[in-house]
C-alpha cells in the first residue's frame, strides 16, 4: 500500500489519533528515481529507489518528510563522500544521523548540538568548521564523520564504545572501561547498532 504524502501531512495534523491508528504499521520512505518521495508500509526493491526512513511512528515519519529541503540523494552523496574520505562504514553514519537528528538539518538539542550529526560548536571549531556552518548539511556530516573516525580510532575500531563516546564523551568511555552506565548512552548505542543493521 502506497501512502500520499499530502494525505499523510494531513492526518497528522488534523488528528493526534492517527499517531495510535498508524503506529502498529512499518512505514517506509523512498526516493523515487526522480526524486520525489513516496511512502509504503512494506520494503521495496526497485532499481533507483532509495531507501530514506523506516519507522513505526507516523509522527517520526511526517517529521522527517517535512525537515530538510534538501533532496535525499544530496545527503545520500555528502555521506557517500564522506565515508569514502575518511574510512567510515556510510550505514554507520546514516544510522548516526537518524539516531542524532531523524534527518533534521536543522535540529537543536538542549544543550546546544546542531545538524544533521549534533555537533556541539567546541567540536566543530575541533574540525575546522564553523559554528554558523554547522547546518550546512555538508559540512556537518563531514565534521561528524570526522569525529565518528577520530573515536573508532581511538577505541581501536569498537564500533559500540566509539558510539558510547559520541553520545557521552570519550572521557566517559574511559573512565568505566566501556560504555557508561547511563541509560541514555546505553539505549542511544542500541538504537544506533539497530539502524545500522538494518541499513546494512
Amino acid at each position: 500500500m502506497k501512502l500520499n504524502p499530502l494525505l499523510l501531512f494531513a492526518l497528522l495534523i488534523t488528528n493526534s489519533l492517527c499517531f495510535e491508528a498508524f503506529a502498529f504499521q512499518s512505514m517506509f520512505i523512498y526516493e523515487t528515481p526522480t526524486g520525489d518521495k513516496m511512502v509504503t508500509d512494506r520494503r521495496i526493491h526497485l532499481e533507483g529507489y532509495k531507501l530514506i526512513h523506516f519507522s513505526g511512528s507516523a509522527r517520526e515519519t511526517g517529521e522527517v518528510l517535512r525537515s530538510s529541503s534538501y533532496k535525499i540523494s544530496d545527503l545520500e552523496r555528502f555521506i557517500r563522500n564522506a565515508s569514502q574520505d575518511y574510512g567510515v562504514d556510510q550505514h554507520l553514519i546514516k544510522a548516526v544521523i537518524r539516531a542524532e537528528s531523524n534527518f533534521d538539518t536543522r535540529a537543536i538539542s538542549h544543550k546546544g548540538a546542531r545538524g544533521l550529526m549534533q555537533l556541539m560548536p567546541g567540536t566543530a571549531i575541533k574540525y575546522q568548521i564553523h559554528t554558523t556552518e554547522l547546518f550546512d548539511p555538508e559540512k556537518n556530516i563531514e565534521a561528524g564523520t570526522k569525529h565518528l573516525r577520530f573515536l573508532l580510532s581511538l577505541f581501536n575500531n569498537k564500533t559500540e564504545l566509539a558510539l558510547a563516546a559520541y553520545n557521552a564523551g570519550e572521557h566517559r568511555v574511559k573512565q568505566y572501561g566501556g560504555i557508561p552506565p547511563y541509560r541514555e548512552t546505553q539505549t542511544y548505542v542500541a538504537r544506533v547498532m539497530k539502524f545500522w543493521k538494518d541499513y546494512q
